[in-house]
C-alpha cells in the first residue's frame, strides 16, 4: 500500500504533502496538484490577460515552471494556489511587456491606414474590451498595488494569504486593496463602472 493510498480514506492530501512528493519526483502527485489548480489557475490567467490561448499558454508554463522548481517554493498555508498565483502573474508580465514591445515594432513598420481591420471589430466586444481595460489599469499601478490587485481582485486570494505570502500584516493588505480599488477607478476609462 501506498501512501497517497492509505491516505485516501482520510480525505485528499494537502498541497504541502504533495509539494513533498513532487519535490521527489513523484508524476502521480504533480498530476493530482495540476487536477486541483488547473482551473483556478487558467481563469486567473484569463482574468489578467482578457485571452483564451494567453491564458491556457500561461497555464503550461505554470505548471511547467512548478515542475522546475519543486521543492524551491514556499507555500502558503499549506496551499501551492498563491504560489501559482504568483508565478502566473510574473509570465503574463513578461509576456505582456515581450507583446508590447513586438506591437510597437509593428506600429512602426506598417502605416496606420493599412492596418488589418479584423483586429477592430475584435477589440470591439464588450466584456472583453471592459476585461482589457481592467488589466491595462491594473498594468498601469505602481508594483505593491499591482501585486494586491493581482492577489486579491483578480486572484481571490483571502488578505490572510496575501499577508503572509508578501509579508506585511492584514490591515496593510486590506488599506492597499482600499487604495488600489481607488486608483483603478480613477485609471479605468469612464470612471467607475
Amino acid at each position: 500500500m501506498t501512501e497517497t493510498t492509505e491516505r485516501a480514506d482520510v480525505g485528499p492530501p494537502p498541497d504541502a504533502h504533495l509539494w513533498g512528493q513532487i519535490a521527489e519526483g513523484s508524476h502521480a502527485a504533480f498530476t493530482e496538484l495540476f487536477e486541483r489548480h488547473a482551473e483556478a489557475v487558467w481563469n486567473y490567467a484569463y482574468r489578467l490577460t482578457a485571452s483564451w490561448s494567453q491564458a491556457e499558454d500561461l497555464l503550461s508554463a505554470t505548471f511547467l515552471t512548478a515542475w522546475r522548481k519543486r521543492g524551491g517554493a514556499q507555500l502558503v498555508r499549506d496551499s501551492a494556489l498563491p504560489w501559482l498565483y504568483t508565478v502566473t502573474a510574473n509570465l503574463a508580465r513578461t509576456e505582456w511587456r515581450a507583446s508590447r514591445r513586438a506591437l510597437r515594432l509593428v506600429g512602426k513598420l506598417v502605416p496606420q491606414n493599412e492596418r488589418d481591420h479584423a483586429d477592430e471589430v475584435a477589440a470591439r466586444a464588450d466584456a472583453q474590451r471592459r476585461l482589457a481595460a481592467v488589466v491595462a489599469a491594473i498594468a498601469r499601478l505602481p508594483r505593491s498595488e499591482r501585486e494586491i490587485a493581482q492577489l486579491c481582485l483578480l486572484g481571490d486570494v483571502t488578505a490572510a494569504d496575501a499577508a503572509t505570502l508578501l509579508g506585511i500584516t492584514e490591515s496593510s493588505v486590506r488599506a492597499r486593496v482600499s487604495r488600489t480599488r481607488a486608483h483603478l477607478r480613477d485609471l479605468a476609462p469612464g470612471g467607475t463602472e
